[in-house]
């Protein structure tokens, strides 16, 4: 504190450093003192407690109160002592002051180190020792104490004094490395290398952390003790050698020094040392950069290989980059090919990993190792990927994976050329499918053509028969007559299509079949009668198919008069108009002279019979083909003949009901008229002439209207194509 002798009293007054002590020679020192403070206002007691309309909040209160300054202190006035009297008599005040507050907060800390350092400002280097050790007492694993006593006696070179202090630093808190840190620099720098070393030692004895033993290499590197560094990393990695990144700072230094050897020899160790179990790819990685640097590319190419074999592709994404890399800088085109092929192995096995049952994926995988010609790992992955069965036995969730078994046998087949193991995953793969709920017959025929191409014929019809008794499928047993058809054992392929039919009785395709390996034979009565038989069942699929495949034959072999009899009797089943127009068609290609009449005799019944059905749309159509039969093979009197029965086609409106019965709207539809319909109907013509002259459309009987009413007559006799709109 300054004590300026000029100052009066109540003058300015300022803070001033606590440290600064000056004494004057001057005469009468005054010492100056503030002005007492202002005497604020009372605030006023609010009557009204009720919360206002507008509310403020904390922050706004704050901010106003600052504005205003309603709590304005004073400062302390700056002193100046220039007695000695004065000045004791101030360091006594102020020792009174720090006293006081070390008794109200024995445990703030800041309140002792504050003590000391005004101590230690007054050159009163005994009272600070004395203040840090009372503040020890109260707190003696308080590092910054024991760091702010230590550096004073060091500020003051008292080196013994800090020596001791450290000593007992690091005894009562060894745990603290800073305060070994300061020990050995201080040593350090009063070149004491010995006692440095050996307080490293003892540092050490704890097992700190990593960056002490750091601390303690560079210490010995620095004064060229190589050796010893290199015995303090072998100390350090069996105390933190489960992390890899000091196992690589180990051999880096080793390269460093030029000794390529030991570097090699840590790597090897590092390797050794964490095993298959926690393999790292930056250990493989920094060990094959090593060996690159070096200009050993084939250790390197090496390392890379065993170390993406042994490191989990998930794990390994680096050291892969890095090996394209270097293959890229050192290899030959087979080489980066081989790494291509190694990352989209990679991509697969991350795929069928996270989904086993990805098939998709399976496939491509196999299409890869296939191409590389690898047969051991090709069948590897086979077997893995067959060993992953759908879970549940439904049928769409196999038909994706017994396609990997029907790739395994064809590879096996024509690849390996290996006809024992094909046979036997063959068998593997009939015992996996679960027959009694489905089966697939695509895999029992490729085994039995298997067989086949062996020469083993007696063993395919066994294994067929065992098919056909387990599951029987349509499929199975048109690929086993096939078979049979294919060696010419026609009598085998009959005795198939007996129990085929007695399978299924409602295939006409079969009886079809039947029938014209019948005809192909020779036998026409044993075809006929197969026919027959089968026009008899009660039940058929497609009997259209069926009937129109015996009508062919009967034709084909020039038996008109039964092609004529079966269309009698398929009509007495069915009036269809197809039918019909088939039936017509068939008598117009006779050869007879009479032909013509024969088929329009069938359009004319053809149209009766429509006709009284009531079907329209079937009516217009037999129609239609009795106006191109005539248009052919009739005059001009028949045609007009068949097109005055051509209806006229109207747009009419009906009115739309919803499944509750509730009414939903009008609809357009278009509904035929026929002129011997509209015979019948007398009142058509005058609803038709009202609906005109409600449109404005009927003019008084002129001559022209004669005309008009006779171009209406020839519009009756119109063809359908004419559309005419009528509601």
């Amino acid at each position: 504190v300054e004590l300026n002798p000029t100052a009066s009293y109540g003058s300015h007054v300022s803070y001033g450093p606590v440290s600064q002590v000056s004494l004057s020679n001057g005469t009468n020192p005054i010492m100056s003192a503030a002005a007492p403070p202002k005497r604020l206002n009372k605030m006023a007691k609010v009557a009204n407690k009720t919360a206002a309309n507008v509310q403020i909040t904390a922050e706004q209160i704050i901010r106003e109160a600052q504005e205003r300054q309603l709590e304005k202190v004073p400062p302390k006035p700056r002193q100046r002592i220039d007695d000695p009297e004065e000045l004791a008599e101030f360091r006594i005040q102020k020792r009174k002051e720090f006293e006081d507050a070390i008794r109200k907060n024995r445990g703030l800390i800041g309140n002792w180190i504050k003590y000391a350092a005004w101590e230690v400002s007054q050159l009163e280097f005994r009272r600070a020792r004395s203040v840090y050790e009372r503040a020890l007492d109260v707190d003696q694993r308080n590092v910054t104490i024991w760091l702010k006593y230590a550096e004073m006696e060091m500020k003051q070179g008292q080196v013994n004094h800090a020596r001791n202090l450290w000593d007992r630093a690091v005894l009562m808190l060894p745990r603290a490395n800073v305060f070994w840190q300061k020990y050995t620099y201080m040593e350090e720098m009063l070149g004491n290398i010995a006692n440095a070393r050996q307080i490293f030692e003892r540092w050490m004895a704890w097992h700190p952390d990593e960056q002490a033993w750091f601390a303690f290499i560079n210490f010995e590197i620095r004064y060229k003790q190589i050796e010893n560094a290199r015995n303090v990393y072998e100390r350090f990695i069996q105390c933190h050698g489960t992390e890899v990144k000091h196992w690589i700072k180990y051999a880096k230094f080793e390269l460093y020094n030029g000794e390529l050897p030991n570097a090699r020899a840590v790597y090897e160790r590092a390797i050794e040392f964490f095993g298959e179990e926690n393999m790292d790819e930056e250990l493989w990685l920094a060990f094959a950069r090593f060996e690159e640097q070096q200009k050993e590319y084939e250790r390197a190419r090496a390392i890379y290989k065993v170390g993406l074999d042994k490191i989990p592709k998930a794990q390994a994404e680096k050291l892969f980059a890095a090996y394209a890399q270097f293959e890229k800088k050192y290899g030959d085109r087979s080489e980066v090919e081989n790494v291509i092929v190694d990352k989209r192995r990679f991509m697969y096995e991350e795929e069928v990993k996270a989904d086993p049952t990805n098939y998709d994926a399976w496939f491509d995988y196999i299409r890869l190792c296939e191409e590389e010609n690898d047969v051991v790992k090709t069948r590897d992955v086979y077997e893995r990927a067959i060993a992953n069965v759908p879970p549940a036995k439904e049928k769409r969730l196999w038909r994706r994976y017994i396609y990997l078994w029907i790739y395994y046998v064809i590879w096996e087949e024509l690849k390996n050329k290996d006809v024992s193991r094909t046979r036997e995953v063959y068998r593997q793969c009939l015992n996996i499918i679960p027959h009694s709920t489905f089966t697939f017959a695509k895999v029992w025929l490729l085994f039995a053509q298997f067989e086949i191409r062996q020469k083993e014929v007696t063993a395919a019809r066994k294994l067929l028969g065992r098919a056909l008794g387990m599951c029987p499928k349509e499929k199975l047993f048109k690929g086993y007559i096939e078979i049979e058809l294919n060696l010419r054992e026609f009598d085998r392929a009959r005795t198939l299509y007996n129990k085929y039919l007695e399978f299924n009785p409602a295939n006409c395709q079969t009886w079809t079949k039947y029938a014209e390996l019948e005809a192909i034979l020779g036998d026409t009565e044993r075809a006929r009668a197969i026919y027959e038989l089968a026009i008899a069942q009660p039940l058929l699929d497609m009997p259209e198919v069926l009937w129109k495949a015996y009508i062919d034959a009967e034709t084909e072999l020039g038996e008109y008069d039964r092609a004529r009899d079966l269309y009698e009797r398929l009509l007495k089943k069915t009036s269809h108009v197809k039918v019909w127009i088939a039936y017509a068609e068939f008598e117009s290609a006779m050869d007879g002279e009479d032909s013509v009449e024969q088929a329009r005799h069938v359009y004319e019944t053809a149209d009766k019979e429509v006709k009284s059905q009531g079907d329209k749309a079937q009516r217009l159509m037999l129609l239609q083909s009795w106006l191109e039969f005539e248009k052919v093979s009739g005059d001009d009197n028949s045609v007009s003949r068949v097109q005055r029965k051509m209806p006229r086609r109207v747009k009419k409106r009906r009115e739309v009901f919803a499944e509750d019965g509730s009414r939903d709207g009008w609809e357009e539809y278009y509904d035929y008229i026929y002129p011997d319909e509209q015979a019948g109907k007398p009142n058509l013509k005058l609803l038709q002439n009202a609906q005109k002259w409600k449109k404005g459309l009927l003019k008084p009987k002129t001559s022209e209207a004669s005309n008009e009413e006779k171009s209406e007559d020839a519009e009756k006799a119109t063809p359908a194509a004419e559309v005419e709109n009528v509601d």
